[in-house]
Protein backbone atom coordinates (compact mmCIF):
# COMPACT_ATOMS: atom_id res chain seq x y z
CA UNK A 1 0.00 0.00 0.00
CA UNK A 2 1.39 3.38 -1.33
CA UNK A 3 0.95 5.71 1.97
CA UNK A 4 1.04 9.03 -0.28
CA UNK A 5 -2.07 7.45 -2.39
CA UNK A 6 -3.28 6.43 0.95
CA UNK A 7 -3.12 9.94 2.46
CA UNK A 8 -4.54 11.48 -0.23
CA UNK A 9 -7.36 9.02 -0.75
CA UNK A 10 -8.55 9.25 2.95
CA UNK A 11 -8.16 13.36 2.72
CA UNK A 12 -10.00 13.62 -0.94
CA UNK A 13 -12.97 11.54 0.89
CA UNK A 14 -12.86 13.62 4.47
CA UNK A 15 -12.86 16.64 1.97
CA UNK A 16 -15.44 15.21 -0.23
CA UNK A 17 -17.88 15.20 2.48
CA UNK A 18 -17.25 18.83 4.12
CA UNK A 19 -18.31 19.95 0.86
CA UNK A 20 -21.74 18.08 1.22
CA UNK A 21 -22.53 19.88 4.30
CA UNK A 22 -20.70 23.43 3.05
CA UNK A 23 -22.95 25.89 1.79
CA UNK A 24 -23.20 25.39 -1.76
CA UNK A 25 -23.43 21.70 -0.82
CA UNK A 26 -25.91 19.07 -1.49
CA UNK A 27 -29.34 19.47 0.59
CA UNK A 28 -30.35 16.03 1.01
CA UNK A 29 -27.00 15.72 3.03
CA UNK A 30 -27.16 18.93 4.68
CA UNK A 31 -30.03 17.80 6.67
CA UNK A 32 -29.07 14.71 7.57
CA UNK A 33 -28.61 13.67 11.16
CA UNK A 34 -27.32 10.92 13.66
CA UNK A 35 -31.16 9.22 13.73
CA UNK A 36 -31.64 9.55 9.66
CA UNK A 37 -28.01 8.35 8.85
CA UNK A 38 -28.24 5.13 11.17
CA UNK A 39 -30.16 3.27 9.43
CA UNK A 40 -28.20 3.66 6.38
CA UNK A 41 -25.57 2.49 8.15
CA UNK A 42 -26.69 -0.92 8.91
CA UNK A 43 -27.86 -0.96 5.84
CA UNK A 44 -24.84 -0.67 4.47
CA UNK A 45 -23.13 -3.17 6.71
CA UNK A 46 -25.50 -6.13 5.29
CA UNK A 47 -24.52 -4.94 2.15
CA UNK A 48 -21.12 -5.78 2.93
CA UNK A 49 -21.94 -8.67 4.59
CA UNK A 50 -23.62 -9.58 1.51
CA UNK A 51 -21.04 -8.58 -0.90
CA UNK A 52 -18.64 -11.03 1.18
CA UNK A 53 -20.65 -14.26 0.47
CA UNK A 54 -20.98 -13.81 -3.21
CA UNK A 55 -17.54 -13.95 -3.16
CA UNK A 56 -17.16 -10.55 -5.68
CA UNK A 57 -13.95 -8.92 -4.77
CA UNK A 58 -14.99 -5.78 -7.18
CA UNK A 59 -18.60 -5.79 -4.87
CA UNK A 60 -16.57 -6.02 -1.69
CA UNK A 61 -14.60 -3.40 -2.50
CA UNK A 62 -17.52 -0.73 -3.58
CA UNK A 63 -19.89 -1.94 -0.47
CA UNK A 64 -17.04 -1.19 2.03
CA UNK A 65 -16.44 2.06 0.90
CA UNK A 66 -20.12 2.73 0.96
CA UNK A 67 -19.58 1.92 5.14
CA UNK A 68 -16.32 3.86 5.27
CA UNK A 69 -18.41 6.86 3.57
CA UNK A 70 -20.92 6.81 6.22
CA UNK A 71 -18.07 6.19 8.81
CA UNK A 72 -17.29 9.51 8.03
CA UNK A 73 -20.07 11.11 7.15
CA UNK A 74 -21.48 10.47 10.73
CA UNK A 75 -17.77 11.82 12.26
CA UNK A 76 -18.37 15.05 9.92
CA UNK A 77 -22.06 15.27 12.32
CA UNK A 78 -19.87 15.21 15.45
CA UNK A 79 -16.98 17.81 14.45
CA UNK A 80 -20.11 20.10 13.58
CA UNK A 81 -21.05 19.35 17.19
CA UNK A 82 -17.34 20.12 18.68
CA UNK A 83 -17.49 16.34 20.02
CA UNK A 84 -14.71 14.71 17.64
CA UNK A 85 -13.50 14.29 14.28
CA UNK A 86 -12.34 11.93 11.65
CA UNK A 87 -9.28 12.03 12.51
CA UNK A 88 -9.63 11.30 16.09
CA UNK A 89 -11.80 8.10 15.42
CA UNK A 90 -8.53 6.66 13.90
CA UNK A 91 -6.60 7.67 16.76
CA UNK A 92 -8.68 6.02 19.08
CA UNK A 93 -9.28 2.80 17.69
CA UNK A 94 -5.32 3.11 16.58
CA UNK A 95 -4.76 3.46 20.66
CA UNK A 96 -7.28 0.49 21.39
CA UNK A 97 -6.35 -2.30 18.87
CA UNK A 98 -2.34 -1.77 20.13
CA UNK A 99 -3.85 -1.49 23.84
CA UNK A 100 -5.54 -4.83 23.50
CA UNK A 101 -2.70 -6.88 21.48
CA UNK A 102 0.17 -6.31 24.33
CA UNK A 103 0.96 -10.31 22.76
CA UNK A 104 2.29 -8.08 19.13
CA UNK A 105 2.54 -4.65 20.43
CA UNK A 106 3.79 -5.45 24.16
CA UNK A 107 5.93 -8.31 25.94
CA UNK A 108 2.72 -11.16 26.89
CA UNK A 109 2.91 -14.06 25.75
CA UNK A 110 -0.04 -16.28 24.12
CA UNK A 111 -0.37 -20.13 23.21
CA UNK A 112 -3.52 -19.74 21.26
CA UNK A 113 -6.72 -18.11 20.08
CA UNK A 114 -8.06 -18.70 23.73
CA UNK A 115 -5.35 -17.07 25.28
CA UNK A 116 -5.82 -14.19 23.48
CA UNK A 117 -9.91 -14.19 23.88
CA UNK A 118 -9.55 -13.95 27.27
CA UNK A 119 -6.48 -11.37 27.41
CA UNK A 120 -9.05 -9.52 25.29
CA UNK A 121 -11.76 -9.37 28.15
CA UNK A 122 -9.11 -8.70 30.64
CA UNK A 123 -8.05 -5.62 29.51
CA UNK A 124 -11.82 -4.22 28.63
CA UNK A 125 -12.71 -4.84 32.01
CA UNK A 126 -9.43 -2.85 32.57
CA UNK A 127 -10.34 -0.33 30.30
CA UNK A 128 -13.53 0.85 32.28
CA UNK A 129 -11.28 1.20 35.69
CA UNK A 130 -14.37 -1.07 38.04
CA UNK A 131 -14.63 -4.80 37.77
CA UNK A 132 -17.16 -5.53 35.58
CA UNK A 133 -20.57 -7.80 37.07
CA UNK A 134 -21.58 -10.02 34.20
CA UNK A 135 -24.63 -7.85 33.59
CA UNK A 136 -22.83 -4.68 32.69
CA UNK A 137 -20.70 -7.58 30.31
CA UNK A 138 -24.04 -8.09 28.69
CA UNK A 139 -24.94 -4.33 28.20
CA UNK A 140 -22.31 -4.06 26.53
CA UNK A 141 -23.93 -6.07 23.35
CA UNK A 142 -25.48 -3.90 21.12
CA UNK A 143 -29.29 -4.13 21.68
CA UNK A 144 -30.08 -3.03 18.08
CA UNK A 145 -28.58 -5.92 16.97
CA UNK A 146 -30.50 -8.64 14.50
CA UNK A 147 -32.07 -11.33 17.37
CA UNK A 148 -29.88 -14.61 16.30
CA UNK A 149 -26.25 -12.54 16.54
CA UNK A 150 -27.50 -10.70 19.51
CA UNK A 151 -28.16 -14.54 21.18
CA UNK A 152 -24.55 -15.70 20.02
CA UNK A 153 -23.23 -12.20 21.80
CA UNK A 154 -24.75 -12.42 24.64
CA UNK A 155 -23.99 -15.93 25.37
CA UNK A 156 -20.46 -15.80 24.25
CA UNK A 157 -19.94 -12.64 26.18
CA UNK A 158 -21.38 -14.75 29.27
CA UNK A 159 -18.81 -17.60 28.32
CA UNK A 160 -16.01 -15.54 28.95
CA UNK A 161 -17.04 -15.23 32.49
CA UNK A 162 -17.02 -18.88 32.70
CA UNK A 163 -21.10 -19.01 32.61
CA UNK A 164 -21.42 -21.92 29.29
CA UNK A 165 -22.46 -25.18 28.72
CA UNK A 166 -19.38 -27.73 28.49
CA UNK A 167 -19.22 -28.52 25.29
CA UNK A 168 -21.43 -29.20 22.01
CA UNK A 169 -23.04 -32.39 23.01
CA UNK A 170 -24.12 -30.67 26.33
CA UNK A 171 -25.82 -27.82 24.22
CA UNK A 172 -27.30 -30.59 22.26
CA UNK A 173 -28.91 -32.17 25.03
CA UNK A 174 -30.29 -28.75 25.98
CA UNK A 175 -31.64 -28.17 22.50
CA UNK A 176 -33.55 -31.69 22.74
CA UNK A 177 -34.79 -31.03 25.98
CA UNK A 178 -36.21 -27.73 24.83
CA UNK A 179 -38.10 -29.65 21.66
CA UNK A 180 -39.84 -31.93 24.60
CA UNK A 181 -41.13 -28.49 26.63
CA UNK A 182 -41.94 -27.30 22.89
CA UNK A 183 -43.78 -29.92 22.10
CA UNK A 184 -45.69 -30.09 25.81
CA UNK A 185 -46.70 -26.81 25.54
CA UNK A 186 -48.34 -27.25 22.07
CA UNK A 187 -49.95 -30.09 23.87
CA UNK A 188 -51.45 -27.92 25.92
CA UNK A 189 -52.52 -25.66 23.31
CA UNK A 190 -51.20 -22.60 25.59
CA UNK A 191 -49.90 -19.83 23.56
CA UNK A 192 -47.65 -17.65 25.35
CA UNK A 193 -46.01 -20.61 26.66
CA UNK A 194 -45.35 -21.39 23.09
CA UNK A 195 -44.27 -18.61 21.82
CA UNK A 196 -41.51 -18.80 25.04
CA UNK A 197 -40.72 -22.47 24.05
CA UNK A 198 -39.91 -21.22 20.84
CA UNK A 199 -37.80 -18.34 21.67
CA UNK A 200 -36.12 -20.97 24.16
CA UNK A 201 -35.23 -23.20 21.88
CA UNK A 202 -33.65 -20.98 18.80
CA UNK A 203 -31.86 -19.29 22.24
CA UNK A 204 -30.38 -23.23 22.56
CA UNK A 205 -29.52 -24.30 18.78
CA UNK A 206 -27.74 -20.71 18.58
CA UNK A 207 -25.47 -21.97 21.27
CA UNK A 208 -25.61 -25.26 19.84
CA UNK A 209 -24.24 -23.51 16.59
CA UNK A 210 -21.72 -21.29 18.58
CA UNK A 211 -20.23 -24.38 20.26
CA UNK A 212 -19.67 -25.77 16.71
CA UNK A 213 -17.60 -22.54 15.64
CA UNK A 214 -20.58 -21.33 13.71
CA UNK A 215 -22.39 -18.51 14.03
CA UNK A 216 -26.23 -18.83 13.49
CA UNK A 217 -27.02 -15.38 12.32
CA UNK A 218 -24.85 -16.05 9.27
CA UNK A 219 -25.84 -19.65 9.10
CA UNK A 220 -29.47 -18.72 8.68
CA UNK A 221 -28.48 -15.87 6.20
CA UNK A 222 -27.00 -18.38 3.95
CA UNK A 223 -30.38 -20.65 4.46
CA UNK A 224 -31.98 -17.62 3.42
CA UNK A 225 -30.78 -17.51 0.05
CA UNK A 226 -30.74 -20.73 -0.45
CA UNK A 227 -34.48 -20.66 -0.09
CA UNK A 228 -34.88 -17.83 -2.20
CA UNK A 229 -32.61 -19.65 -5.38
CA UNK A 230 -34.56 -22.74 -4.78
CA UNK A 231 -37.49 -20.89 -5.00
CA UNK A 232 -36.88 -19.20 -8.34
CA UNK A 233 -36.12 -22.67 -9.85
CA UNK A 234 -39.00 -23.66 -8.16
CA UNK A 235 -40.90 -21.03 -10.30
CA UNK A 236 -38.61 -21.54 -13.79
CA UNK A 237 -39.53 -25.35 -13.68
CA UNK A 238 -43.50 -25.36 -12.84
CA UNK A 239 -43.57 -22.38 -15.93
CA UNK A 240 -41.59 -25.13 -17.66
CA UNK A 241 -44.48 -27.09 -17.15
CA UNK A 242 -46.74 -24.44 -18.40
CA UNK A 243 -47.94 -24.09 -14.50
CA UNK A 244 -47.90 -20.06 -13.60
CA UNK A 245 -46.61 -20.20 -9.81
CA UNK A 246 -50.28 -18.15 -8.89
CA UNK A 247 -51.77 -20.93 -10.26
CA UNK A 248 -50.17 -23.91 -8.73
CA UNK A 249 -51.37 -26.38 -6.21
CA UNK A 250 -49.68 -26.71 -3.43
CA UNK A 251 -48.82 -30.73 -4.17
CA UNK A 252 -47.46 -29.28 -7.33
CA UNK A 253 -44.87 -26.79 -5.87
CA UNK A 254 -43.96 -29.48 -3.55
CA UNK A 255 -43.38 -32.15 -6.58
CA UNK A 256 -41.21 -29.31 -8.29
CA UNK A 257 -39.88 -28.15 -4.94
CA UNK A 258 -38.54 -31.59 -4.18
CA UNK A 259 -36.99 -31.90 -8.24
CA UNK A 260 -34.92 -28.83 -7.89
CA UNK A 261 -33.57 -30.21 -4.36
CA UNK A 262 -32.83 -33.79 -5.41
CA UNK A 263 -31.08 -32.05 -8.65
CA UNK A 264 -29.07 -29.94 -5.84
CA UNK A 265 -28.70 -32.03 -3.63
Amino acid sequence: MDPTRLTEAVKALVQLVDRLRGPGGCPWDAKQTDSSIKVYLIEEAYEVLDALEKSIPEEVCMELGDLLFHVVFLAKLAEERNEFDFVEVVEKITEKMVRRHPHVFGDVRVDNAEDVAYNWARIKRNEKHSPEQISSVLKNVPANLPALLRAHRLSERASKVGFDWVDANSVWKKVCEEVSELESALIRKDRIEIAEEIGDLMFSIVNFARHLGLNAEDQLRITNNKFIRRFKKMESELKGSGIELEEATAEQMDQAWEKIKNQVG
